[in-house]
C-alpha cells in the first residue's frame, strides 16, 4: 500500500474551510482512480505535548507507490492539487510513502 497524508494548518475560519472541504474538494479527490481509502481525523489533531498547528489530517491511500503516482499525474489528480489555493490558504504538508506491516 501507498499514502498520502496531507496535514492542513489551522485556517482564519475553521468553519468555511470545513464547509469548502468536505463539499467540494472531497467530492473532487474522490474522483482520482486508484483511491481505495479516504480518511480525515474525526476530532482535534494533537501533538504529544499538546495542542498542534494542525486542522485536519487526511490520509489517502492506494495500491501502490505507482498506483498513487499515477493519480496524481491524471487530469483528476492535478484537478485536486489546484483546488488547494481555494481553501488552503494556511498551508498544507503532503507527504506520500509506501506501507508495510511490521
Amino acid at each position: 500500500m501507498a499514502k498520502l497524508v496531507a496535514l492542513y494548518r489551522k485556517p482564519a475560519d475553521a468553519n468555511a474551510f470545513d464547509r469548502y472541504y468536505f463539499s467540494t474538494h472531497v467530492p473532487l479527490a474522490k474522483k482520482i482512480a486508484g483511491v481505495r481509502c479516504y480518511e480525515v481525523n474525526a476530532g482535534p489533531v494533537a501533538g504529544l505535548q499538546g495542542e498542534s498547528a494542525v486542522h485536519l489530517a487526511a490520509i489517502i491511500t492506494f495500491d501502490s507507490m505507482g498506483a498513487l503516482q499515477q493519480a496524481l499525474a491524471s487530469p483528476e489528480g492535478q484537478a485536486a492539487a489546484a483546488d488547494l489555493a481555494n481553501f488552503a490558504q494556511a498551508g498544507v504538508d503532503l507527504y506520500i510513502f509506501d506501507t508495510k506491516e511490521v
